[in-house]
This record gives C-alpha cells, sequence and structure tokens, in this order.
C-alpha cells in the first residue's frame, strides 16, 4: 500500500527561520536541508513529498483539508501551533490517513507549555527530541502503518 503513497509533511510557525533561530535547541540544519532529506529519504520508501510550511494557521488547515483527497499520510511539525490550534485539531480529525507529530527538540524536557499536544489526540505516534531525523523516523513510520505492519 505504502508504494507510490503521497505524503503530506507541513511545518508551523517560525521552522522557516531554522538555522538561525536558537541553533543550540533546534539544530543549524536549514528547513530547506530538511525537506532535502525528507525527499532523499521518501524516495528510497517510495512514496513522494509535499513538503510546506506556513506562519498562518488557517493556511495550514487549508491544506489539511486538502489532504484528504490527495495524500496518504501526514507528518506534521505544528510547532507553536501544537500547543494552541483547536483549528488544526478539528481539521486533522477530518481525516482517515494516518498522522505522524513531529518535533526537532524534545517538548516534554521544555517549558511546562510545551508539554500539552493537541495534534497527540488524534496523532498515531509522536516523534520528538531527534532534531532533523524525527522527519525521516515519521517517513518510516508512516511506511509501516500504510504496509499494515
Amino acid at each position: 500500500m505504502a508504494d507510490n503513497a503521497k505524503i503530506l509533511i507541513l511545518n508551523g510557525p517560525n521552522l522557516n527561520m531554522l538555522g538561525v533561530r536558537e541553533p543550540e535547541i533546534y539544530g543549524a540544519d536549514t528547513l530547506a536541508d530538511i525537506e532535502q532529506r525528507c525527499h532523499a529519504h521518501a524516495s528510497t520508501l517510495g512514496f513522494s513529498v509535499d513538503f510546506r510550511q506556513s506562519n498562518v494557521e488557517g493556511e495550514l488547515v487549508t491544506w489539511i483539508q486538502e489532504s484528504r483527497t490527495t495524500c496518504q499520510g501526514i507528518a506534521i511539525n505544528a510547532a507553536a501551533f501544537t500547543h494552541t490550534s483547536v483549528a488544526i485539531l478539528d481539521a486533522l480529525s477530518l481525516l482517515d490517513i494516518p498522522i505522524i507529530e513531529v518535533h526537532l527538540s524534545n517538548i516534554f524536557a521544555r517549558e511546562s507549555f510545551r508539554h500539552h499536544s493537541y495534534v497527540s489526540a488524534v496523532a498515531a505516534g509522536v516523534i520528538c527530541g531527534f532534531g532533523w531525523r524525527g522527519y525521516t523516523l515519521a517517513l518510516d513510520a508512516l511506511k509501516d502503518i500504510l504496509d499494515g505492519d
């Protein structure tokens, strides 16, 4: 089932500033570096990737809604919206495809407000604290889910 699957990888606010913003927390890689790694890894899994970033909550919601008929899975790093957005939760709840939540840092080792995630309520799993590798781990998890493993 995973062969030729299209995976939407969504990135929320401020992730466009990776490589500049707090590299001691988020690393030195840019979002473009992560996107390149995702495309390369997805191709080894037989996936295609639609990789997007927005600082606008409504735009993320629209992309999630559109994925209902165009994608077989989602990896989402909703960034700060993880902890605040019922709108993103509601949009993700509409989906009948697997969702993996991704965070570059370990959100549970940070400020207490980061410990709550609206996304987790609908995600098949959460990957946090592995930097850019979390994205490729999410693609591996989606392959396993889509393959029925």
